[in-house]
């Protein structure tokens, strides 16, 4: 009779081994290595822009003081990269075909 660690260990190097054999289905990944000014890479950009200020924005509005100035600058900048987001969207996608 095998003890409950030693059962455990069992379990765990079958799902080891069962996980490995299987291939992990990895999504398509757009080439953007080849262009690195392509729309879509500037896209991916501007909507990491646009993610770090919004964590600005809510770390710069817990601080005490409040620095109001700085935080209308910063979403000024947030708002205005929301657009060119917009935009490039449009030109990625537009709405109705042509």
């Amino acid at each position: 009779m095998s003890t409950a660690r030693e059962r455990r260990w069992l379990d765990y190097c079958l799902r080891k081994t069962y996980y490995r054999a299987i291939p992990a289905a990895a999504p398509p990944r757009p080439n953007l290595d080849s262009n690195l000014h392509s729309p879509e890479r500037r896209l991916i950009e501007l909507r990491m822009e646009h993610a770090d200020l919004d964590a600005l924005i809510d770390g710069a509005a817990i601080q005490q003081p409040v620095d109001e100035l700085m935080i209308r600058r910063l979403k000024k900048r947030r708002l205005a990269l929301r657009d060119q987001i917009a935009r490039l969207e449009l030109v990625l996608d537009p709405k109705e075909p042509a």
